[in-house]
């Protein structure tokens, strides 16, 4: 009779610790599945803000690489006006011609 109330006790024992492990196993299931799910979020948002400065940065190069602006980057940049064209002449027995 004590042999049975001993592996009675321990039967319960086991499920007892079973049930624990498998309630411990999932709360940090949950735990990271809230974690990931954050960071997703977080991620998505990021992405979000990122396209919509790519879409101010395409607008701003795009003012800027304008035909209006060229002349004014030429007048600040120092440039000088050519007032007479030099063109050099390759004669046809220099090794550049070949």
């Amino acid at each position: 009779m004590t042999n049975i109330l001993n592996i009675s006790k321990n039967f319960w024992l086991c499920i007892f610790a079973s049930i624990l492990f498998l309630l411990l196993f999932y709360v940090l299931q949950v735990n990271c599945l809230t974690q990931e799910i954050y960071l997703l979020e977080n991620n998505e948002n990021k992405l979000v803000q990122l396209f919509s400065e790519n879409e101010i940065l395409e607008i701003n190069f795009s003012r800027s690489n304008s035909l209006a602006n060229i002349e004014n980057y030429l007048l600040d940049g120092r440039f000088e006006k050519v007032s007479q064209i030099k063109y050099i002449q390759i004669l046809e027995s220099a090794i550049a011609t070949k």
